[in-house]
């Protein structure tokens, strides 16, 4: 799976791609279609007139390596990064953002989905962080056949 996030200004557009592949010949073509989601006049794809050629493998640069605020995780080639239990809630709260907690999520669910972000964090500490995130009415919590669910609740548009 990879992620590409870019981010112009204020305007910010994050593709997780777990049903296609992305590689260095499609990944100009991607950039530059999400670029053109952001608002007019604001986003604008530079390509280098001559290719950046590395000696040790004469390919290419990646076109993400030139972006500012490019972040590039590929957990198959990557081991993800160890977070301290005191960031746990802030990576929740990315989780939330991408609508991961509209379904009811188990604990093991939820340390998967942060490996597949990128971050490692033990399955006690994300169930101490999802307890107390529950308890303070930041999410909900539903407990069947012994297992937690953690979810938000989904807002309906009347």
């Amino acid at each position: 799976m990879a992620r590409i996030k870019l981010k112009l200004g204020e305007n910010e557009i994050e593709v997780d791609s777990r049903d296609f592949y992305v590689d260095n010949q499609t990944l100009g073509e991607i950039i530059e279609n999400m670029s053109s989601h952001l608002p007019e006049n604001h986003a604008k794809v530079v390509y280098e007139t001559e290719p950046i050629v590395t000696s040790s493998e004469s390919s290419v640069q990646s076109g993400l390596e030139s972006l500012e605020d490019a972040e590039i995780f590929e957990p198959e080639f990557n081991e993800p990064v160890h977070i301290a239990p005191n960031e746990i809630k802030s990576k929740l709260r990315i989780l939330e953002t991408s609508r991961f907690f509209d379904s009811p999520r188990t604990v093991t669910e939820t340390v998967e989905q942060l490996r597949e972000y990128g971050w490692a964090a033990s399955p006690l500490d994300v169930s101490k962080a999802l307890a107390k995130m529950a308890s303070n009415k930041e999410i909900l919590k539903n407990s069947s056949e012994n297992r937690a669910h953690y979810f938000v609740e989904a807002l309906t548009a009347n």
